[in-house]
């Protein structure tokens, strides 16, 4: 299994940060995993919630436990809600179907790992991930083609 190395996840963490500064977003939490989910990269801004790391995390998480990204978890999600209901009790509560989960891919297309960003919308959170994979030289998917 191929993974999303420490280097390539500070520069999504700090590029993620930085994409939201410049578009003057709230303060921003970005936690990035490796295909395991294992965390790899955590950056916390100031003046976030308490709850920040948890979301980002939850994000991260979904994406790659469910492989595919958070655009479509959210779409599944509204039409299967005892669905995810019942994914939300099994994973005991680190579901979180909504945009700003992106699943990171390689030049393969495989998937390496995952980031969350959350303290804006999600979508403005999905656009700070994104920029910070591509900063990174690898593929994102949001969950729409």
């Amino acid at each position: 299994m191929s993974n999303v190395n420490l280097e390539q996840a500070i520069v999504i963490a700090q590029t993620a940060l930085k994409k939201g500064r410049e578009m003057k977003f709230h303060p921003l939490t970005v936690v990035v995993l490796d295909a395991g989910g294992h965390m790899k990269a955590l950056l916390r801004e100031d003046n976030c919630s308490i709850l920040r790391e948890d979301i980002a995390r939850g994000k991260a998480w979904s994406v790659l436990g469910m492989g595919f990204g958070g655009r479509e978890i959210a779409r599944r999600a509204e039409k299967m809600p005892s669905f995810f209901t019942s994914l939300n009790v099994m994973s005991e509560g680190k579901m979180v179907p909504v945009a700003g989960g992106v699943l990171i891919r390689d030049a393969n297309n495989q998937i390496i790992g995952s980031v969350g960003v959350t303290g804006d919308t999600s979508d403005n959170d999905e656009i700070c991930s994104v920029a910070g994979i591509l900063a990174a030289q690898l593929t994102p998917d949001t969950g729409d083609k």
